[in-house]
């Protein structure tokens, strides 16, 4: 049978069905799961919008599953670095912990930050990891946990903790030459990365603005645990852990190591196997805990617990259960669900794709951009929309580019207003939609839903209302002679 898609893209409307299916089953599947959605149901509920699509697109326009299947195995090739990725960031949580890393990390913070200046100061600590590394997925993995752990301790909410500390990781993140999203969003647009970074911090300085404002005004105003609460804390630690500033040359190595702009997969899997080194030196009675479950012999019982931490999940007693809770870890069976999820969202995201459904919805926006807040304000809304269409910020970035480059030519708009309003959505939003990839990640990583640190994630939130009300006021805009 003779495929005629080509010439014939499904209408808005049909293909605005799969996804009201998804977000309808989502609701359903998070009000009857909870945190657990991510165990199963979520997965349900993407596999199934990915059914119906596909049926609407074989039956109703035609088109032949090979087509759609080819869809799908190519987006899900583009998530492979990032499942890799993943599996090694559980190793690092497992290691990173049990060897002491983490918790001397947690010891010195409590020490040196006060309450009242923890949310921003967290926010400006991952903002400069962040720009310095160009990986907002390492920061918030690295010192990210580490900020959790004391956050938690001095008693504030999960959802404030971990929206400081992603507001600062993809401030950074946005903003450095490092940073493979900048370098994509620079290059598709056509755009020298200079030129970008420097255009884009109009924006983005006065979002970080916003968020530091609002951290600091939160932290003010909450109330925290008292000083006997954290002192039972740094006591637990120092009875548990052997605490040295000795440990901190793994994260210093770890960073110099992404500084060089090695692979990250490279870089993460070095610095499991240096805490792995620091964990047999450091904490012998760690080692001997975690083994004496064990039938291993004594020669071999290091080695299991090395393996036990990066792999599984790791209980370490510590005489304090908020500590204990605190110190637990997943180690790369942590990351299956994530994993799991991930799979499913490139499915779906494959399947519109090629379905074509995806460039029948982004067809709205372009017809509705005429000025030039409206141009940004659907590039803005484009980005969003393909993080909750496609699962993954990288393609996100590349469609919405794509799709507004002869636009923003045809309007007499430099490109570098393009590359920043990509980069103000597709960028910064990913980690606020529970399916994304980034969300996925960063929910498990920090281990709070993201739809609890969602409200809280104040820079990402404001970038692109920013970007809209610059471009809106039209500050620092340029038009090109047609």
């Amino acid at each position: 049978m003779e495929n005629n898609n080509t010439t014939k893209l499904p209408s808005a409307i049909v293909s605005i069905i799969p996804l009201v299916v998804l977000v309808t089953m989502l609701a359903f599947t998070i009000k009857l799961f909870g945190g657990d959605a991510i165990a199963g149901g979520s997965q349900l509920s993407l596999l199934t919008a990915s059914a119906v699509c596909a049926s609407i697109s074989i039956i109703k326009y035609k088109y032949r599953w090979q087509e759609l299947e080819d869809a799908i195995v190519n987006n899900m090739r583009s998530a492979t670095p990032a499942l890799l990725t993943l599996l090694l960031i559980g190793a690092i949580a497992g290691t990173w912990m049990a060897s002491g890393i983490i918790p001397t990390l947690i010891y010195y913070g409590l020490k040196i930050l006060s309450p009242s200046i923890f949310l921003p100061a967290s926010c400006i600590i991952c903002a400069v990891v962040s720009l310095l590394t160009g990986s907002s997925w390492t920061t918030i993995a690295t010192i990210g946990v580490a900020l959790m752990g004391i956050g938690n301790t001095m008693g504030f909410s999960d959802g404030w903790v971990a929206g400081a500390i992603i507001s600062g990781a993809y401030f950074g993140d946005k903003i450095s030459i490092m940073s493979d999203t900048t370098i994509l969003a620079s290059s598709t647009s056509e755009v020298p990365i200079f030129s970008h970074i420097k255009y884009m911090l109009i924006t983005t300085s006065i979002s970080m603005f916003i968020a530091l404002a609002t951290f600091a005004t939160a932290g003010f105003i909450t109330t925290t645990e008292s000083t006997a609460d954290i002192l039972t804390i740094e006591e637990s630690l120092l009875a548990t852990f052997n605490i040295s500033p000795w440990l901190l040359i793994v994260p210093v190595i770890t960073g110099v190591l992404i500084s060089r702009r090695l692979p990250a997969i490279v870089t993460l899997f070095a610095s499991v196997v240096l805490a792995s080194i620091a964990m047999l030196v450091m904490q012998p009675d760690i080692i001997a805990k975690i083994a004496a479950s064990s039938s291993a012999s004594e020669s071999l019982s290091s080695l299991y617990a090395i393996i036990q931490c990066a792999t599984s999940h790791t209980a370490i007693e510590t005489g304090n259960s908020q500590l204990n809770e605190l110190v637990a870890t997943g180690g790369m069976g942590g990351m299956m669900d994530t994993i799991w999820l991930i799979i499913c969202a490139m499915c779906f995201g494959g399947v519109m794709y090629g379905s074509k459904m995806l460039a029948s919805i982004s067809r709205i926006f372009v017809r509705i951009s005429h000025r030039t807040a409206s141009v940004v304000g659907s590039t803005v809304c484009s980005g969003m929309f393909f993080n909750l269409t496609t699962g993954d910020q990288y393609i996100s970035i590349i469609l919405t580019s794509d799709l507004f480059k002869q636009l923003y030519d045809n309007r007499g708009l430099e490109r570098r207003l393009l590359s920043r309003s990509v980069e103000d959505s597709a960028t910064v939003t990913s980690v606020l939609i529970p399916w994304n990839s980034c969300g996925m990640t960063q929910s498990t990583v920090l281990g709070v839903a993201t739809l609890t640190y969602l409200p809280y994630c104040i820079f990402n939130i404001a970038s692109p209302i920013v970007s809209v009300a610059i471009a809106a006021i039209g500050y620092k805009i340029k038009k090109n002679k047609l």
